[in-house]
């Protein structure tokens, strides 16, 4: 049956205004069913909770050291890390990011890229409540020649100025807008802040110049707890979320079957009320959802499957809700693989932890086998006890393409890189990546990769070791 716009709207707002538990739902599941529903509930609410509380510390709690800017402003960071930034975990010196969490419940937000130089990489990955990456907008999708986008919730319909280069849809009335600016060193610190201070998101109604300005009711945001996202409390956070977004028609059945436990758009959850069975169900059934991901994480570890798999938009994960959950557990807001795929070293070819303490360790790239990308790659390392960067005299912290001018080629045209802590000897050192004296790990990034990339058809080479030698 066909429902005017205007009675969804309408029944949208109510939602928005109803406090939470103003709709009840019974918990009518029993015994296996309850177990299982609540396994299913868990691994399709833990990303949204995370999306959540990610929001929460970033957007909306003022005194988290984690705040980045208010709702609908965009935050910007541009600085050069080094070893002393022992707060960050695995620092990514490739791109500054810059932050935006959008509230399209009143109205669409313009934003705008400015035009960039044709030899410099950005993007915007734009995530929805679920954790799908809906859309990217910047080098791969739009170019760099910048652009003004309409970023519009499930529900809106309006008029679209002439000025809008595209209209782009979300799900949900809540998106996160991750920027990513390439930074080609300290000296490019100026060009890359001058860059994001094109970036703006403004409200449809102020990009007009409207003096009116639509009103959506206040949200009671509630607060999450260390342990919301592992324990049956992440319930109700999920009820709360699915409050901002439409349901999506191939979950309808899903939703209805959820119901039983209690979850749903609009219904209470309250795990305080529930009978100690029925809390257990759910305990039992978030601890079979955890050992289902650890089966998929070994099942994918032992066949070679890449991590990219877990990332992309609805129509990429095919409702695969363990793989979304297996995303937002290992990296939550990670890329789609078209955008940036993601080698790690952590095992040498032997399968040894990475250890420069008694060994030293090559990387060669074959002739005609260098990482292919349609923008750059880089390879980082990391102190595995810090997960910071390696202190060293040279103050290098990664190899990159940018680089391939100033490195020595092999005779066969190939690469070899050496990565260890005292330097390989003089004629080799172009080619030194230095690690801590003991426990390290590298991560190879790839922007934009090829298809090979994608596809697996193009395989990162191992990481050889060899003992040190002891001088006499």
């Amino acid at each position: 049956m066909h429902v005017p716009l205007r009675q969804r709207l309408i029944a949208l707002c109510i939602t928005l205004l109803l406090p939470a538990g103003a709709a009840h739902a019974d918990f009518t599941a029993q015994g296996a069913d309850a177990r299982m529903l609540a396994k299913q509930a868990y691994l399709y609410g833990f990303p949204v909770v995370e999306f959540y509380k990610t929001l929460y510390s970033e957007a909306l709690d003022e005194q988290n050291p984690n705040f980045k800017a208010p709702l609908n402003q965009i935050g910007n960071t541009a600085r050069l890390h080094t070893p002393r930034d022992n707060s960050l975990s695995t620092p990514n010196l490739d791109t500054a990011p810059s932050f935006a969490w959008m509230d399209l419940r009143a109205e669409p937000l313009v934003l705008t890229l400015p035009p960039i130089e044709d030899s410099r990489y950005y993007s915007v990955q734009l995530i929805d409540l679920y954790t799908h990456n809906f859309a990217y907008l910047g080098t791969r999708t739009t170019g760099n020649q910048g652009g003004v986008f309409l970023i519009a919730g499930p529900y809106w319909q309006g008029e679209v100025p002439s000025s809008v280069d595209q209209v782009i849809r979300s799900e949900s009335n809540l998106v996160y807008a991750l920027y990513r600016t390439q930074l080609l060193g300290e000296t490019d610190l100026l060009r890359v802040r001058q860059i994001q201070q094109g970036y703006t998101l403004r409200p449809l109604s102020n990009y007009l110049g409207n003096s009116v300005i639509p009103n959506v009711p206040a949200v009671d945001w509630p607060e999450p707890s260390v342990d919301t996202s592992d324990s049956p409390s992440l319930f109700r956070f999920l009820n709360f979320m699915l409050g901002f977004a439409a349901q999506h028609p191939s979950e309808a059945q899903l939703m209805s079957d959820f119901s039983r436990i209690g979850v749903g758009r609009g219904l209470t959850f309250n795990e305080s009320r529930l009978s100690a069975s029925q809390l257990k169900s759910l305990q039992t059934g978030i601890a079979n959802a955890k050992a289902e991901f650890a089966a998929l994480q070994m099942a994918d570890d032992n066949a070679g499957l890449p991590s990219g798999s877990y990332y992309g938009n609805r129509e990429q994960l095919q409702n695969d809700y363990l793989r979304r959950y297996a995303g937002a557990r290992l990296g939550l807001f990670s890329d789609s693989p078209q955008e940036l795929s993601y080698r790690g070293y952590l095992r040498d070819s032997q399968g040894q932890p990475l250890n420069a303490g008694p060994r030293t360790y090559t990387l060669r790239f074959a002739p005609g086998q260098l990482p292919p990308t349609h923008a750059f790659w880089s390879l980082t390392l990391y102190d595995a006890r810090t997960r910071g960067l390696v202190e060293n005299p040279l103050g290098r912290y990664q190899i990159s393409s940018r680089q391939l001018d100033r490195l020595q080629m092999d005779a066969d045209g190939g690469l070899t890189l050496y990565l260890q802590n005292q330097s390989p000897g003089v004629a080799k050192e172009s080619n030194w990546l230095p690690t801590p004296n003991g426990a390290f790990y590298g991560l190879l990034r790839l922007y934009l990769p090829q298809d090979p990339v994608i596809d697996g058809t193009w395989q990162a080479p191992a990481l050889l070791a060899e003992e040190k030698r002891l001088t006499p």
